[in-house]
């Protein structure tokens, strides 16, 4: 059936108003998003098998039955079960962003930005970490869920993907496999050592006989013999290891490399034969990641039987929430060619993606990112939707906006703890006397765009900013959704074909 056949069954069967890009049929069975509320309306006909799973209210009409239900978890995961369009799927090696939401409220601005960029690159719609979620008081079925409601609203037929984000226990891998996702972002991060880098030759020769080699399923003589006096080129560039830079990686990165061993292979056992991908992701450290080290990395994942479609090194510069790169871009392309040709070169079965964590707002560095990643590369964003959240209270709830900010100032000294952030609240605008015009500039500033954007969890803690923000960006909807649209427009441009041209 066509769409606008549908639509106009629906329109006629429930008498709402629906949103016209969610209306689709499969077979003789028509479903859609009500504008208000907003519920599901399922249009079938008087066979139970095709309602097994909804819940909501039914009545007859012209010997069909009409279904009006809400949006809940059940009747999410009956329309996955129906509409295969919205079951998340692999990506692969093309270009991909990840589209972090962490109010659930931002994945129709997200479809917008990604159809108004016109392809070539492929959208993760359900993203956030088990740390956000954990602050935010969401579990990552909730996640899924959300998106699956967005996808639906907008006519997304084009295939998605959902991001388990920094996961780091075993139980967080259970948790996102029985939600449904199809890619696991590995982050070993908390067994990364950063004392490699000053370490004496008596330190380090100490940490080095003490890695555990037998969950690594290696030995240092055999380590040895791989790496040392070996000529790793990787399209022109020479990477060699030394006794000290084979020591500085392996004690670095060894312990992360044994653990995501661990939670790749547990993942494996719990996927069965079910499709999926894995990112390795050790960006959250102090120190770069070397090309030497990058180059361990890889081949020990590699060899200890992990497959991964991206890694995420830690690269140099600075990464901060919500603002754009601190370095030297030049510098920063430089080093990054290395790494990308390392990816291209370094294990026998093919290239992986380089992603680009904490990637929002990062416009330098994209053009540089695309060129030298050839456009093999994951762009992963999270927190700047909440900040297109908070300009929509500024320019709607200027009342409201001003409210958050001063106790955002309030928490940012604690809350700031568990991120790379460098703004102080000394630097920020004082809030008092702040006419309603000005809220918005505050999102343009260092130091209060990094506040607002380390707060979300306090913030959507209190009951009293929590309830107003929902309800004004449910009052609200295209507001929201054409900021996002607009915000994340110029985030995916450079990853598409025509921008990477």
């Amino acid at each position: 059936m066509r769409p606008d056949d549908a639509r106009a069954a629906l329109i006629s069967a429930s008498g709402l108003d629906l949103q016209p890009g969610s209306v689709c049929g499969i077979g003789e069975t028509e479903f859609a998003l009500s504008a208000g509320g907003p519920q599901l309306v399922l249009l079938a006909p008087k066979e139970p098998a095709l309602l097994a799973g909804f819940e909501g209210r039914t009545s007859a009409h012209r010997g069909k039955v009409l279904l009006e239900g809400p949006t809940s978890a059940r009747n999410a995961a009956a329309l996955r079960g129906r509409l295969p369009w919205l079951r998340p799927r692999t990506l692969g090696l093309g270009a991909s962003a990840g589209l972090g939401d962490r109010l659930g409220l931002a994945t129709v601005g997200h479809v917008r930005a990604v159809r108004a960029v016109g392809g070539g690159i492929s959208p993760i719609f359900a993203q956030q970490s088990i740390r956000e979620m954990e602050r935010t008081n969401r579990t990552p079925q909730d996640v899924l869920d959300d998106a699956t409601w967005g996808v639906f609203a907008e006519g997304w037929t084009a295939g998605f993907g959902a991001d388990a984000d920094h996961l780091k226990t075993f139980e967080h891998v259970d948790d996102c496999v029985a939600a449904g996702y199809s890619f696991f972002t590995f982050d070993p991060g908390e067994y990364v050592d950063d004392r490699a880098e000053a370490a004496d030759a008596s330190m380090l020769r100490t940490s080095f006989d003490g890695l555990p080699w037998e969950d690594l399923e290696d030995r240092p003589e055999d380590l040895r013999r791989r790496y040392l006096g070996e000529r790793f080129d990787a399209e022109g560039h020479e990477v060699r290891f030394d006794e000290i830079t084979l020591s500085q990686a392996a004690v670095k990165y060894g312990r992360a490399v044994s653990h995501a061993a661990r939670l790749y292979r547990h993942l494996a056992a719990a996927m069965g034969d079910g499709d999926f991908e894995v990112e390795v992701s050790v960006d959250e450290t102090e120190s770069p990641t070397t090309h030497a080290q990058h180059l361990y990395v890889a081949r020990e994942l590699g060899r200890l039987g992990v497959r991964f479609v991206s890694l995420a090194p830690r690269y140099v510069g600075r990464f901060e929430k919500g603002v754009d790169y601190i370095g030297d871009v030049s510098d920063f392309e430089a080093d990054l060619a290395v790494h990308a040709a390392i990816a291209r070169t370094v294990l026998p079965d093919g290239p992986y993606k380089l992603s680009l964590h904490s990637g929002s707002d990062k416009f330098s560095i994209y053009p540089a990112f695309v060129r030298q990643t050839r456009g093999v590369a994951h762009l992963k964003t999270a927190g700047t939707s909440y900040l297109e959240a908070l300009r929509v209270a500024a320019a709607l709830d200027a009342d409201l906006f001003r409210e958050v900010y001063v106790f955002a100032r309030e928490r940012y000294v604690e809350d700031r703890v568990s991120y790379h952030v460098s703004a102080e609240t000394g630097h920020a605008p004082a809030p008092d006397g702040m006419a309603d015009a000005e809220s918005p500039d505050l999102l343009e500033q260092f130091d209060a765009r990094e506040i607002l954007h380390v707060t979300f969890g306090s913030v959507l803690g209190e009951a009293r900013f929590r309830k107003r923000l929902f309800g004004l960006l449910r009052d609200h909807p295209e507001h929201y959704a054409a900021s996002l649209e607009a915000h994340f427009t110029k985030h995916l441009e450079p990853f598409t074909t025509k921008g990477s041209a």
